[in-house]
């Protein structure tokens, strides 16, 4: 029995089960945390088994993003109009970067990975039933990619901020920064939305941004 043990964990060891443990990982503690040594721990198995389907960390933080990425992405809704059908898929994601701290610096980190493909393959596909014209799905389709990037640059840089600060204190001291840089004549729009910056809501902000590109490309000439 003893010695058909490590065949056993060796077939039960599949490439998914190191994502979604990496996942774990990734979520409970961070993008740091996440070790080899660790994840062989948390697996039983040794380091050696995991490299057999994972070559590095960097490939492993790809197919995690990917992983949370395709369970929206691969949605169907054919009953959703269009640009309602964008505007949750644009929403999901951004849920699914806010909930996954770590999601954001690896999106942001390498804007050609699977993951974001993924999100460009899902935003085309409702684009075209939206009706927007083959010639410009490509252009419109990245501009809401790279709006997600951008939101995903943003939340890694907010998961940076140290844990002891609050937001409301982290958004006071960047109104005050902003505002302090230069007097209103100067800068009259900052000085105008600095009292919204602290308490606004980035999600209900994002929604905006969706719907400022939707409207342009509902825009576009069909014919």
């Amino acid at each position: 029995m003893s010695e058909q043990h490590p065949t056993r964990r060796r077939e039960a060891l599949s490439a998914s089960g190191i994502v979604r443990a990496a996942i774990e990982i990734l979520d409970a503690a961070g993008e740091d945390a996440l070790t080899f040594r660790l994840l062989a721990e948390r697996l039983s198995t040794g380091a050696g088994a995991i490299y057999h389907h994972v070559r590095n960390k960097d490939e492993l933080l790809q197919a995690a993003a990917a992983e949370l990425v395709a369970g929206i992405a691969a949605m169907k809704e054919p009953l959703v109009p269009s640009d309602a059908s964008v505007r949750k898929l644009m929403l999901e994601v951004f849920d699914l970067i806010d909930g996954h701290p770590w999601l954001g610096s690896q999106l942001a980190r390498a804007p050609w990975q699977p993951a974001v493909l993924l999100v460009f393959e899902a935003v085309g596909e409702r684009l075209e039933t939206a009706g927007v014209p083959e010639r410009h799905r490509f252009d419109v389709a990245s501009a809401f990619v790279n709006y997600v990037l951008g939101a995903a640059g943003q939340c890694a840089a907010g998961a940076r901020i140290p844990l002891a600060v609050t937001r409301p204190g982290f958004l006071k001291s960047v109104t005050e920064a902003w505002t302090s840089r230069a007097g209103r004549e100067e800068l009259p729009f900052v000085h105008a939305m600095a009292g919204q910056l602290a308490d606004h809501d980035d999600r209900r902000q994002f929604a905006v941004g969706v719907d400022v590109l939707l409207a342009g490309a509902a825009a576009i000439p069909r014919t």
